[in-house]
């Protein structure tokens, strides 16, 4: 797989960064795509067999069935040449991110989301490809990139991941910086099966590390835009504190110049590709150093690739991302 092609996957799975849930409460966001978006009112069912989708192209709700969903969601966020074990994986973990967003709003009713029951956008939801966008991302590959998502979504449609009765939230990202990060230290809500696990394969990954060069005022500038009220001292070298960081390397929290900004602000301010850097002043710019891509929470994509690679089944590997989570399938 050429690394143009990882970072096109890897921009989509950064989609989990905000995760509504039924229990725990991680951060939600709302799109301006949404925001600006009146759907049409859809002619309502309760088909279980089909989710209500809107299509932030055209701003139209779309029953889809779900086998269709699930192959243009797994289309969308993993790439085909990946083996067909870390394919399941996806799929579940699809399948399960969508069936507790859909048990959640159809139980409490969101009039803003106007009777859908998520989007395609993937900066809220997960990202999808119709047919046609399939195709035309794949181009000669669709076929058979088709064919074998599709195989993947049939052999383990009916499975689900569950904690305590409920589907789990199925956190999912690009690459991790060796090891995952739990939803406690990224979101500050602990969930016990969305935990820091090794994730050494991570480390093979193209653009597994990556270095980002910001001048200082472009940094000025992009934190203002959050923290208007950030004073800077006249000497660069001396914006940035000593940031405090996980085991695993994520930024939690670290000062830059009269504010204390949280890693994952940085990361967003400034298009870092995850909130595991580090940052010297050097040349007159700042100079990210940054590992991973994604906010680093549940399952590695790539990290389940090897596992594949190395012979272990979709269950093992989902097992070792979201640990205490069960495999049910349902009826």
């Amino acid at each position: 797989m050429s690394d143009s092609r990882f970072r096109t996957f890897a921009a989509a799975a950064v989609l989990m960064l905000a995760l509504p849930a039924l229990s725990a409460k991680l951060p939600a966001a709302s799109s301006a795509a949404e925001q600006r978006a009146e759907p049409d009112e859809p002619a309502v069912t309760e088909d279980a067999a089909c989710y209500r989708v809107l299509r932030t192209a055209t701003g139209k709700i779309e029953e889809i069935p779900v086998r269709d969903y699930l192959i243009g969601v797994v289309g969308a966020e993993m790439p085909a040449a990946y083996e067909p074990e870390a394919l399941k994986a996806q799929a579940i973990a699809a399948h399960t991110y969508a069936e507790r967003i859909r048990m959640q709003n159809r139980s409490n009713p969101d009039a803003a989301r106007a009777g859908y029951d998520f989007s395609d956008d993937s900066s809220s939801y997960q990202a999808f490809f119709s047919p046609e966008q399939m195709r035309t991302f794949y181009g000669d590959a669709y076929e058979e990139s088709r064919e074998k998502i599709a195989a993947a979504v049939d052999a383990v449609s009916d499975i689900l991941l569950y904690y305590e009765n409920e589907p789990i939230v199925a956190a999912f990202h690009a690459v991790s910086a060796g090891q995952t990060e739990s939803a406690e230290a990224v979101w500050g809500a602990a969930l016990p099966y969305l935990v820091s696990v090794s994730s050494a394969g991570d480390c093979d990954a193209p653009q597994y590390e990556t270095v980002q060069c910001v001048q200082p005022d472009a940094l000025k500038k992009a934190l203002r835009e959050i923290r208007p009220a950030v004073i800077f001292g006249e000497e660069p070298a001396q914006w940035f504190g000593e940031p405090s960081c996980t085991a695993a390397g994520t930024v939690l929290h670290v000062q830059c110049g009269s504010e204390d900004f949280t890693g994952q602000e940085l990361r967003e301010a400034l298009s870092l590709r995850s909130a595991c850097f580090t940052v010297k002043y050097d040349d007159m710019q700042f100079i990210f150093t940054v590992k991973g891509y994604g906010h680093a929470v549940g399952m590695s994509q790539y990290g389940a690739n090897v596992m594949a690679k190395e012979g272990q089944s979709y269950a093992e590997i989902l097992q070792h991302y979201y640990p205490g989570a069960e495999l049910i399938r349902n009826p």
